[in-house]
């Protein structure tokens, strides 16, 4: 049995394109696309005493509906920029909620799923904190979490601090990423 080769309903990440896009996304509108560059893993986070490099692309899409739909692969580079093969992968959903709140929840392949609510700071920043995180018995030990996004000069910006049970947030990842689309 084979399946069809495109979806029977539109999801663009394009503002040009595709459905009308929902009054309710005018707060995580700027997010709207496909967004690759580069960011830093901290060496902490990593279990080694220098922080790695790695490459990402990140798609915010939507369908006419109140939400984007959150997409991530990271790659990990070495020194000179070569790639080395996969890494993070991420999924989830921005909900706006009124004119300044947001929502969001993200899953991962390493077992971990996390709900964060925050605020867009100004029209192009958003600090989310976590609500509730899950995670299975063998995933990374993690009890909270804040991520901070921002547009700055045409790129996206992020930072996101993760907690263990017994410890202070620390830096985890960051990157700097161009629009493409």
């Amino acid at each position: 049995m084979s399946g069809p080769t495109e979806l029977p309903v539109p999801d663009t990440a394009d503002v040009r394109s595709g459905p009308e896009v929902s009054a309710e996304l005018l707060s995580v509108l700027p997010l709207l696309g496909e967004w690759h560059g580069e960011g830093v893993l901290s060496g902490a986070a990593a279990g080694s005493d220098q922080d790695l490099r790695f490459g990402q692309w990140i798609r915010f899409s939507h369908d006419g509906r109140g939400f984007l739909a959150y997409e991530s692969r990271t790659w990990r580079l070495t020194d000179d920029g070569s790639i080395v093969g996969p890494d993070a992968r991420e999924s989830g959903f921005w909900r706006p909620r009124g004119q300044d709140d947001v929502e969001l929840l993200v899953t991962s392949p390493e077992g971990i799923v996390e709900i964060y609510v925050g605020t867009a700071r100004t029209t192009t920043s958003w600090e989310l904190r976590t609500d509730v995180l899950a995670r299975t018995p063998d995933a990374p030990d993690v009890s909270r979490a804040v991520r901070l996004y921002g547009i700055v000069d045409g790129a996206l910006l992020y930072a996101i601090d993760r907690a263990g049970a017994d410890e202070p947030l620390r830096p985890l990842m960051s990157a700097r990423l161009e629009r493409i689309r």
